[in-house]
């Protein structure tokens, strides 16, 4: 038995060891690593990293910037990586610049926004989460349990995956929806939510389309005026304050796309791909996964860890 054990863990050590090769991958994003939902995307990528023994670079604009992010793609294909990874919020504006990567050779996989251009681009494949069917989804249940006005939050103007969240919302919901446009600040959004649950009484829900950038001060702005027996909230995305919402009732449910995933496996893809050749076949969906009451207890220690 000792001898199988010891055979076990050298053959976990063998699949884990970095590889001999060490390509050169770079990583794009639209989110900073000091965003909540992007921390777990960049600690998808370092794991990857740590795993394959790629050099790997994390980068980004310092804010919500398509002209400053097809820059950093810009200088990231003069690096000449072995590959690129890329979310893709817009692609007309980002569209040129990695079209450029692919010219040039370079392997690029795309991740998070852009399932629906990706492929046209140039891009292997795609990991990520169909962001209107998660919002057609999210839509759907909500309508089930009984829900006839919605509100929209988009925290992020401008982001295309966000208009196909509510817009799949819209669609799966069936009644009437208002997108409420916000910026990025907890304090805005909360304020916003109560003026436009004042406004108009009829709404019963709302829809956050990031947990704690929207999801959160949403939850807050029901709860601060009354209204947590009336008015439903469901965030896309996940954070330990508002799956333990989702945990007390105090939210109906939160939309997991495992963005660690998201991060981990175009690094691990790529390595393979400059070592061996070796790629997958086709898209990787990371969701979406609903995260009810009976869930949420069990992931609030994950997503406190950044993984979830």
């Amino acid at each position: 038995m000792k001898f199988v054990h010891r055979m076990a863990l050298a053959a976990a050590t063998i699949a884990l060891a970095p590889a001999a090769f060490a390509a050169d991958i770079i990583v794009v994003s639209h989110g900073q690593a000091s965003d909540p939902f992007w921390s777990v995307v960049k600690n998808g990528v370092e794991k990857a990293a740590e795993h394959t023994g790629a050099n790997v670079s994390y980068r980004a604009p310092e804010t919500f910037d398509m002209v400053a992010m097809g820059q950093l793609i810009d200088a990231a294909v003069n690096q000449e990586p072995d590959g690129l990874v890329v979310s893709i919020p817009d692609a007309d504006a980002l569209g040129p610049s990695i079209e450029k990567a692919v010219a040039a050779g370079i392997p690029v996989i795309s991740m998070n926004s852009g399932s629906d251009v990706a492929k046209e681009l140039g891009a292997l494949l795609h990991v990520g989460q169909d962001e209107f069917d998660a919002g057609k989804a999210a839509g759907e249940a909500l309508a089930q349990m009984g829900g006839k006005k919605g509100l929209c939050i988009n925290h992020e103007v401008g982001n295309v995956a966000l208009d196909l969240r509510c817009s799949g919302f819209t669609e799966g919901f069936g009644g009437a929806v208002t997108v409420l446009p916000t910026t990025n600040d907890p304090a805005e959004i909360e304020a916003k939510v109560k003026a436009a649950l004042d406004a108009d009484q009829d709404i019963d829900t709302v829809i956050a389309l990031g947990a704690s950038l929207s999801g959160e001060p949403a939850v807050a702005a029901v709860k601060g005026i009354g209204l947590s027996d009336t008015v439903r909230v469901a965030s896309f995305d996940l954070s330990a304050t508002f799956l333990e919402a989702v945990a007390a009732g105090d939210a109906a449910f939160a939309i997991d796309q495992q963005q660690y995933l998201q991060g981990y496996l175009p690094v691990a893809f790529l390595a393979l791909h400059a070592e061996f050749g070796l790629v997958p076949g086709g898209d990787v969906p990371s969701g979406p996964n609903l995260i009810t009451a009976d869930k949420a207890a069990q992931v609030v220690d994950l997503s406190a860890k950044g993984i979830r």
